[in-house]
């Protein structure tokens, strides 16, 4: 079984289009933030008596300038940053000290099952970037902000799911993928230069042949 999960139903209804009836896939629309996503993941994952071999989490995203994503890019996530998780300074965001606080900001996803997606969406025409994500409790209307984040963490892209479900993948020891296309630069707030709907279709299509192949 696999679970695919997503933060809209908007976003979930452009990969829930492309199965029938299907015995071996699920589906959560998990909401947006930390919270919510972390809230809902757990609840299903705790009480599913399912064996889910793997979450698929799909959506949107927002991609820095100067990194390799570009608009309506499908993006793969090697290592989720909870980036706003810590002390805001004059001078930008400071984590916790982990020693005393016992906090932890970085979640790497796990390198096999990423290969092997990476190849079922190469042989279904989706070529991705691989790269850092970062998760952010705001999302960034600044220029200003997007390349901070950009230049401290090495990232392609923000959303503001991700590292909660990727965490919540660890404790339940449940493989889990995270791709997003991106939906918009960040830069100063412009929705007239957004492609929602044309992000959500490919990153819902991008996640069906995933599955499909991981069913294969």
């Amino acid at each position: 079984m696999y679970l695919l999960v997503a933060a809209t139903s908007f976003e979930m209804e452009s990969a829930r289009r492309f199965f029938v009836d299907e015995a071996d896939v699920d589906y959560l629309v998990c909401g947006v933030g930390l919270v919510e996503s972390t809230f809902s993941l757990s609840r299903f994952l705790a009480a599913s008596r399912k064996n889910i071999q793997a979450v698929i989490l799909f959506g949107i995203a927002g991609a820095y300038i100067d990194s390799e994503a570009g608009m309506l890019d499908l993006c793969l996530a090697e290592k989720e940053i909870l980036a706003d998780l810590g002390i805001f300074m004059n001078d930008g965001i400071t984590f916790f000290d982990r020693r005393t606080m016992n906090v932890e900001v970085e979640f790497p996803l796990p390198a096999g099952i990423l290969v092997y997606a990476e190849e079922i969406l190469s042989d279904g025409g989706f070529v991705g970037k691989k790269g850092t994500f970062v998760t952010v409790n705001c999302v960034s209307g600044t220029l200003k902000r997007g390349m901070y984040l950009k230049k401290k963490h090495q990232a392609l892209c923000e959303n503001m799911e991700g590292a909660a479900v990727v965490r919540v993948c660890q404790g339940f020891q449940v493989p889990c993928v995270e791709l997003r296309c991106v939906s918009n630069m960040v830069i100063d707030r412009d929705s007239s230069q957004w492609l929602l709907r044309e992000a959500c279709e490919k990153s819902g299509a991008a996640a069906a042949c995933l599955v499909k192949g991981l069913l294969a």
